[in-house]
Formats: structure tokens, sequence, C-alpha cells
């Protein structure tokens, strides 16, 4: 069963074993666990997720109790989890929430036929609530004005050098991100090897200097929410909303002032590859309430506007 204590030493694996625990969900409602989980994911080599050859989706995070590790599976139509760690009974007491229970669907009333066909294929898409900001927000961050591969390794080298290996019989090269103290006294050398530069590092370090006033977002509705993550400086529109999304499960926050969505947007719902922020929130304003839902549904429907320009160059910082 899984226990409420802290490990005695940093390096020490904790191998709790919480047990297989049915996840309830809405009644005859089908839920893909890889859709709904799929935005937790921060690139293909993710230290702290990782999906195994029989469909079960391992996460490994910083509870209020301290390190856990889940995985989640279906089983004869149902999900169920088990988890193992000092922060195992947290991470079962809230799967019901990763796993979409607290969404509605059913609120969603597609205005496109592109956005009611990608809808209709696929029912098991749900919005995850990690009820946790941090690990959310900090690879946000790392997010902000570079390109995808950079921002993954940069995750990826800082988790694995920093963070603790993920409790319990994880796969391989699992590990759980550092904790807020960690975060802030990681040297500048550091950051500068992980092609970190220094305004997304003072930001992360900001952020995480009041880690406890930022978790409180979670008891907040995402407007609140977004405005308490939007005080930190460094911290806007973007990144508030894209963490949000997740910690939150907010149905309605679209991401504004992003590089790519606008455009996405506006291609497939007008036709219009030059859509700015503003034309992208009227053409959603049918779906007011569920605008995340739609702009993710369109996004996964794959349509987007023929590139005109070569892809954005990834950075090296580490060279100077």
């Amino acid at each position: 069963m899984a226990g409420r204590f802290r490990p005695p030493t940093r390096t020490t694996p904790t191998t709790i074993r919480g047990g297989h625990t049915p996840v309830p969900t809405p009644p005859h409602s089908p839920l893909d666990i890889g859709l709904t989980l799929g935005p937790l994911r921060r690139g293909p080599a993710d230290p702290t997720f990782r999906v195994t050859p029989d469909g079960s989706v391992w996460r490994a995070s910083r509870t209020p109790d301290g390190p856990g590790t889940i995985r989640v599976a279906v089983r004869d139509g149902a999900p169920e989890a088990e988890a193992w760690g000092p922060g195992a009974t947290w991470l079962l007491d809230n799967a019901p929430a990763l796993l979409g229970a607290e969404d509605d669907p059913a609120a969603f009333v597609p205005r496109h036929k592109l956005v009611l066909a990608s809808h209709r294929r696929r029912p098991g898409l749900r919005l995850t609530r990690t009820g946790l900001v941090l690990e959310s927000l900090i690879p946000t961050i790392l997010e902000q004005k570079v390109t995808a591969t950079e921002a993954y390794a940069a995750w990826r080298q800082l988790v694995r050098k920093y963070g603790d290996p993920a409790p319990g019989p994880a796969p391989e090269g699992m590990y759980v991100m550092p904790d807020a103290r960690t975060w802030t006294q990681i040297p500048s050398w550091e950051w500068h090897r992980a092609n970190v530069d220094g305004k997304r590092s003072a930001t992360i370090v900001r952020a995480a200097r009041v880690a406890a006033r930022l978790e409180e977002a979670v008891l907040m509705d995402p407007p609140a929410a977004r405005r308490r993550l939007e005080l930190i400086p460094g911290i806007g529109p973007w990144t508030s909303a894209e963490t949000i999304q997740r910690s939150n499960g907010a149905p309605d926050e679209v991401t504004t002032g992003d590089l790519h969505l606008p455009g996405i947007v506006g291609w497939a719902l007008a036709g219009d590859r030059t859509a700015d922020d503003e034309a992208m929130l009227d053409l959603l304003a049918p779906y007011a309430g569920q605008r995340h839902r739609a702009a993710r549904l369109i996004l996964l429907t794959g349509r987007v506007p023929p590139r005109r320009a070569p892809r954005m160059t990834p950075g090296d910082i580490t060279r100077i």
C-alpha cells in the first residue's frame, strides 16, 4: 500500500507500491490515454514520461508528498493505475483528474465541419488536470522563444542531472524533476551547458523561489490562476496559458502569442494563413468556454498551411 513519508536521502529510491486501483471515469465514456496525457510529454525522450509497448503510460512527478511514479493503463476497457514512492497516495487520489474525469466533453459543440470530423474521430480525448503547477511551468518556460528541439534537450539534461530516479519499477532512465530549491541552486554554467539563456533561467529561478504560492493556482479559476503566474517577471500570456491548460484542465484557456497556432487555426477554419491572435480569437469565438479544446482538435487534424520559409534554426549558446 502506498505510504506517506520522505526518503532518508535524496538519492534513495523508494518502491512503495500503490496497487492496481480502478480509476473512476464517466460511465460509457471512451478514454484515449495517449491523447489525454500526450500534452504532458516534453519530447520523445522526456525522462519524466514513458509509453511502454503494452500501451501503459508512466509518469514521474514531484507531488506535495514527495516524488512518485504512476503507471496508468486500460484493462478490459477500464482505466486503472498503480503508483510508487512517497507521492504514490497523492498520485492515486488525483488519477481520475489526470485522466480527465473532471472534464466535460459533452459541453463541446463543434461549429465547423473540420472540427466536427476531428471530434468524431477522437471520442476518447479528455483534457487532463495534473494539479501540479511547477512541473508544467518550468518546461514551458524552457520553450519560450526557442525551437522545441532545444527546449526538450534542455529539459532532458537538467532533469537527468538534478532530478531523482523515479521510484518503483519505472522504466530505465526515468527521473522525477528537481524540487523547487534545487532549481534555484543550479549554477549559471550548468544552465549555459543546457543551452538555456539567462532570461529563461532567471525566470525559472524566480518562479521556483515562490513555488508554494504558484502551486495555489490549482485551486483558482483559470483566469485568476493565470494572473497569479503572470506576476512573475518573464511569465506572460503564452506561458501562463500553456501551464494552466495542463495543471488546471482549463478547456477555455487558448494560447496566444504562439508563433504557429494563429496561422494553423486561421488556415483550418478560414483558409487564412496570415491570421494573428486577434483573428484566431475571432474564429474561436463560437467555442467560448471550450476554445482550448477546439484548438486542440484543430491541431490533431494535422492541417497546417504550406511552409513558405525555412524552419527556425536551433540556437546554441554553449559555443559562446
